[in-house]
């Protein structure tokens, strides 16, 4: 998804049936929220979509320009301007898609309980757009060639699904590592065809505790047991087996689980007051990011998974899915 945030802090989530901590897509009911948000609250903008974000990130802590690209698409409006001109300032190649008719998409972002919980509905827009034929011009092809490495969000099953599969299995037949994210719990339930389809692709897979228990739900695991879960994702059946696979699963102020080879490593998260929660929005986008920013440059795992942490706790501080201009991983 490649969406514009629009966010909104609240004492208590207004009608609209959002629930705390959950991702959903709009439905014609919720169309009206984002006038309403915009006319009676005072929000704040910020450039989103999730994996736009951890490229974000990921450049942000590697530093280098151009290290991470980025394909999307966007409106021909000023909320695409503004996107594209985020990406660009973070230093992020980006090549979107641009839809002649519709607008940009847009994300409403509900922030509750001092911070400690977002709720996230995304009117996808031109964002739900993106046609697999955008892969094939000569500029993204000599992007997707180029490439050493690759991410995907879940929340693009819900827009290209042959845009995916043509990735992985680009990646597996050139043994370039794969890497996705379970994004949000609907998608486990609802996509749970076309993800299933992607998951023998995956040689790293992203997600957070919740995502974890409903896909395992979904997949008959009998278990919400997240050590027990990780563990059961990592056996599923794998095309390349040149590269094993690693589950990592967040859980918040719990410690993030990680699984390769049959073994888990717990690596505790970083603690912080309430105080300076500000939105926790982003925090899952951000670990990728800092994941991402280490394992390309071939860091070991622990190193990796430390700056995942990092990053998530530094963004957490700010206001959307930003790092702060003095950001710096050191081990």
């Amino acid at each position: 998804m490649l969406p514009l945030l629009l966010v909104l802090k609240l004492s208590s989530i207004p009608r609209y049936g959002l629930k705390p901590n959950d991702a959903i897509l709009a439905e014609e009911r919720h169309i009206p929220m984002y006038t309403e948000m915009i006319e009676k609250y005072e929000v704040d903008y910020t450039a989103g979509g999730a994996c736009q974000n951890a490229m974000r990130v990921a450049q942000g802590i590697g530093k280098r320009p151009n290290t991470f690209a980025f394909m999307g698409c966007i409106g021909k409006d000023k909320f695409g301007k503004i996107l594209e001109s985020k990406a660009k300032e973070a230093g992020v190649l980006v090549s979107y898609q641009y839809h002649e008719t519709l607008p940009t998409g847009t994300c409403a972002v509900v922030i509750t309980d001092q911070g400690a919980k977002r709720s996230l509905c995304a009117n996808l827009s031109a964002a739900n757009c993106f046609s697999r034929e955008h892969l094939d011009s000569p500029f993204n092809q000599s992007i997707i060639k180029n490439a050493k490495f690759f991410y995907i969000t879940s929340f693009f099953l819900t827009v290209s699904p042959p845009s995916i599969m043509q990735i992985a299995k680009h990646a597996c037949e050139n043994n370039k590592p794969f890497t996705m994210n379970l994004s949000a719990p609907f998608l486990c339930q609802f996509f749970k065809e076309p993800m299933m389809a992607a998951m023998p692709y995956v040689d790293i897979l992203f997600g957070n505790d919740q995502e974890a228990v409903t896909f395992a739900k979904e997949n008959n695991f009998d278990t919400e047991n997240v050590e027990e879960i990780a563990v059961r994702i990592c056996n599923l059946p794998k095309e390349n087996k040149k590269i094993p696979r690693i589950v990592i699963i967040t859980q918040g102020h719990d410690p993030v689980v990680s699984v390769t080879g049959g073994k888990v490593t717990k690596f505790p998260a970083t603690s912080i007051k309430a105080e300076d929660i500000v939105d926790t929005n982003g925090a899952g986008d951000a670990f990728v990011g800092g994941f991402l920013s280490q394992y390309v440059e071939h860091k070991p795992l622990d190193v990796c998974i430390k700056c995942g942490i990092y990053a998530a706790t530094e963004v957490i501080k700010q206001s959307g899915c930003t790092l702060p201009e003095n950001a710096e991983f050191v081990m």
